[in-house]
């Protein structure tokens, strides 16, 4: 398996970057993270994953071993192939994505196009068990955690995405009641 590249950019397709490894050209479909780190020209080390199909094989590209590891879980979900699960591990932080399994939050991954509800709870249920004790000791940095999914659901209904209301609502105290935040970062996206 190829585990790890370092190497040179030297150009992107629709299908990702193309990162010339001592004079060989290796296709990776990355993640945000890899693309930014690309973007500056120099040499970069990119965390790989080799998904062997019977018809080809595809090298996808992680900016961590954190980002590999979450991508690799997620390949074990029924109905989870490495396109959803770049995406899923492209959207998000692996720590958030970690934290939001513990919780059984899956209206986080029911944001992510091309997954609907019943992929999202699956990765979930699937996944819970496998990651729950590595995500455990993050849960305080989100609070009181039914009392943040509720703040951020009421946002997302008022019309923010899952993301913009994460956001608002890491700028409010986490220990207040859940209708006080959701006014607060109101009153914060109207300043």
């Amino acid at each position: 398996m190829i585990a790890r590249l370092s190497g040179r950019p030297v150009g992107r397709t629709p299908d990702g970057l193309v990162l010339d490894v001592n004079g060989v050209g290796y296709l990776v479909a990355a993640t945000p993270t890899v693309l930014r780190r690309a973007g500056a020209g120099s040499e970069v080390t990119v965390e790989t994953y080799l998904h062997v199909r019977e018809d080809a094989l595809q090298l996808y590209g992680f900016g961590d071993a954190e980002e590999r590891e979450l991508f690799v879980h997620l390949l074990t979900v029924s109905g989870v192939g490495p396109k959803v699960a770049l995406a899923v591990v492209s959207g998000s932080p692996a720590a958030e994505l970690r934290k939001a399994i513990a919780l059984g939050d899956h209206a986080r991954f029911q944001a992510i196009p091309g997954i609907g509800k019943k992929t999202a709870e699956r990765i979930v249920l699937e996944l819970k068990e496998k990651l729950g004790s590595v995500a455990e000791p993050g849960l305080s940095a989100v609070g009181d955690a039914p009392g943040h999914i509720v703040a951020r659901d009421a946002l997302v209904e008022l019309g923010y995405s899952v993301l913009d209301a994460e956001r608002a609502l890491a700028e409010v105290d986490p220990d207040l009641p859940a209708e006080e935040r959701v006014r607060l970062a109101l009153r914060g996206a109207a300043a």
